[in-house]
């Protein structure tokens, strides 16, 4: 795990050599496996196997005396050094949205004297989190750190919340699993002065909605054509390691044990890989990277050949027999036909029951937080391990660019019903040719004129009502038509909160109450949902990068970078809902870098594979997940009735149409919170380092009682 972290006193008198100490007394802190980037009084370290390129500190130019100005830019950033300081300067002049708009994935960090500013992304996938300590403020890109630090308990609370409506930042608010530990919201920056804590944001929302009415489609698209061609540019230009090397060891990292430590020593083949399975966002990356110039992907000696730009993989299932085998010999063939190309070397993974989700649970290492990703983490680290050093990605372009059914409303709003008749259309015919799937275009329109004219304080009211009798009247996801009206509201639970105690929902009830009163920004449903979809996205995209790391190993999501999520938003909401507008918009995007010829098929959805191989990998481990929630973590803190998920879990593995997500949701937790409990050390060191790191003693706090 990789992360920044840093500190801002009060006062100078805190601070020496590491986040604080006390110069008379001669005691310091500082983090496990770290690299200080500048030193007192407000100092800055990476942590973890950051490579040399990943850093690039500039500093400004000032008179003799005059307070420092600098910029810290971690991760892969496309921006010149003349860019960057141009960037500092206008950062300087308070114009923090300069910092988000440079190509890649990145952190920044910027010092003004005493004031230190540090930007969150948009989509939610660079985090930034806060804590006071010691008169001043804690910072970092992960909670873990900061909960160490504080010796901080955990928020049963916040769990329960995640649980029950996991794409509801009204339930989540601010916090993390840690007590005391905040999170910026996406799209804000935390400005630190001397001490205090000012959290801002830096994009327009309330204009965005009517400018993406006002923009043409076409114009639109080329905007996130060029966006996504300079996110790969971005990463095939930047340096990287010499082919075979490795940087330095960080040391010890908290939650790996020595078994972990000696698997993760080996290197990826260097170079420029891409997934091929997986859709066409993947593939669409794959054929953007291969089609520009940049350093060569492989050398002579590493097994794919000499001057070969790129490594495709693609992952065959060969467990998931729901899904026919001309299914998979489809989606091989559009991968070969692909990868045809001279500049592509094409990798095949096949893999059985060993990558099936839920495999290797009692494996793996701690990551920040819980996320439904931790129980497919070994299915993703097999796939991976046949990938590059720098490995493209193509999780994020759903969220990021297909239309939320709560779109439907927008449109509403703005008075464009004709748009509605498409996709509403497609729903009908999704349902086959059922008798009730006549009525499907009709429920749709209802659902979407009643959500465009709930205000946002009623839409959170009644989820808040309505949330209570989740784990007795869950509503059935079976079909597209039902998953789309359930989505036409302001908020709805989860697929876990049917397994939740009443005492749990109640509590996240009481939560959305509190929210729905507090004054807020006017949104547009769909625009909100959205963008808490994407939230959601891509928290579970960051959790997952760190269960399924691979040394010296990165991944490449250039759908969640700001510039890409921004040319997105920049999509007419009459164009998203189309059916296949993904696929079209990618179709788009490839045309204008000059790639014409597809296979036949490219753009199909892949999410029955899966699917089918989520119940298939639940119906293997059965045995281990039944072990697991014999005696839960989670049932000791009031969340659940070990009982009634061992029933769940026993009925889904015979077949009953569970939502399978919500069982996942259930076991990552779970594993999270004894990984959690069970792990060895702290992330800090030094004499004023915490006597304890956070959740000491291996037991999960009790449950407080719910006040009315």
């Amino acid at each position: 795990m990789r992360w920044l972290v840093g500190w801002s006193s009060i006062a100078a008198s805190f601070g020496t050599v590491g986040a604080v100490g006390h110069r008379g007394e001669g005691r310091t802190v500082h983090p496990v496996g770290s690299q200080l980037l500048w030193g007192d009084p407000d100092p800055l370290w990476a942590v973890g196997d950051w490579r040399p390129d990943e850093i690039r500190i500039i500093t400004a130019a000032t008179p003799e005396g005059a307070p420092v100005t600098r910029l810290a830019v971690l991760g892969c950033c496309g921006a010149t050094d003349e860019q960057l300081r141009v960037g500092l300067l206008a950062a300087r002049g308070g114009a923090l949205r300069h910092l988000t708009a440079w190509s890649g994935s990145y952190t920044a960090v910027v010092q003004i004297g005493r004031r230190i500013t540090v930007a969150g992304d948009l989509a939610g996938a660079r985090p930034v989190f806060h804590t006071p300590w010691a008169n001043g403020t804690a910072y970092a890109t992960a909670a873990l750190p900061l909960a160490d630090l504080i010796e901080a308990q955990l928020d049963i609370g916040h769990l329960a919340a995640l649980l029950a409506c996991p794409e509801t930042p009204e339930a989540l608010g601010d916090g993390t699993p840690y007590a005391g530990v905040k999170r910026i919201p996406p799209g804000h920056a935390l400005i630190l002065r001397e001490g205090s804590r000012e959290i801002t944001g830096y994009e327009a929302v309330a204009s965005l909605a009517v400018a993406a009415a006002q923009t043409d489609p076409v114009s639109a698209v080329e905007g996130v054509r060029d966006a996504l061609v300079e996110a790969v540019r971005a990463r095939l230009t930047a340096p990287r390691h010499a082919p075979g090397t490795l940087p330095p060891d960080p040391g010890p990292v908290p939650g790996m044990g020595p078994a972990e430590r000696r698997a993760a020593r080996g290197a990826p083949v260097p170079g420029i890989g891409s997934d091929l399975s997986g859709g066409s966002a993947s593939a669409t990356l794959a054929l953007l990277a291969s089609g520009l110039p940049g350093l060569p992907g492989t050398v002579l000696g590493h097994g794919t050949g000499a001057g070969e730009r790129l490594l495709a993989v693609t992952f065959n299932d060969l467990s998931a027999q729901g899904l026919s085998a001309q299914g998979r010999e489809d989606e091989l063939e559009r991968a070969r036909v692909i990868a045809a190309n001279p500049r592509l070397h094409h990798v095949v993974v096949a893999a059985g029951e060993e990558a099936l989700p839920y495999a290797s649970l009692d494996s793996g290492p701690l990551t920040d937080e819980p996320a439904p990703s931790l129980v497919v983490a070994e299915r993703h680290r097999r796939r991976l391990a046949a990938g590059s050093a720098d490995h493209f990605v193509g999780h994020g372009a759903r969220q990021v660019l297909d239309a939320h059914p709560a779109r439907l409303a927008d449109l509403l709003l703005d008075r464009r019903r004709r748009h509605l008749l498409r996709p509403v259309a497609a729903l009908a015919r999704a349902e086959g040719p059922a008798t009730h799937s006549l009525f499907v275009p009709l429920a749709v329109y209802r659902a979407a004129r009643k959500l465009a004219r709930t205000s946002y304080r009623t839409g959170l009211e009644t989820a808040a009502s309505l949330l209570p009798d989740a784990n007795r009247d869950a509503p059935g996801l079976d079909t597209p038509a039902d998953a789309s009206l359930a989505s036409l509201a302001w908020s709805r639970p989860g697929p876990a909160a049917r397994w939740l105690t009443g005492e749990a929902l109640a509590e996240v009830s009481v939560r959305l109450q509190e929210a729905a009163i507090r004054p807020a920004s006017v949104q547009r449903p769909g625009e909100a949902r959205a963008r808490a979809a994407l939230a959601r996205h891509a928290a579970d995209q960051r959790i997952l990068e760190q269960a399924a790391e691979i040394r010296s190993q990165r991944l490449h999501a250039p759908y969640l970078d700001n510039q890409v999520v921004r040319a997105a938003r920049a999509l007419p909401e009459s164009l998203r809902v189309q059916p296949g507008a993904r696929a079209a918009i990618l179709r788009r995007v490839l045309a204008g870098a000059g790639i014409h010829d597809l296979p036949p098929g490219w753009g199909t959805p892949s999410q029955a594979t899966s699917t089918a191989a989520g119940r298939i990998g639940l119906r293997t481990a059965l045995p281990d997940l039944m072990a697991l929630f014999d005696a839960p973590l989670l049932a000791d803190a009031g969340l659940i009735e070990a009982r009634v998920v061992r029933k769940a879990l026993r009925a889904a593995s015979e077949g009953e149409p569970l939502p399978l997500d919500g069982l996942a949701e259930l076991a990552s937790t779970e594993l999270w919170l004894r990984r959690l409990v069970t792990r060895r050390g702290t992330c800090w060191t030094g004499t004023a380092a915490p006597r304890q790191r956070a959740v000491a003693g291996g037991v999960v706090p009790a449950r407080r009682t719910l006040q009315a």
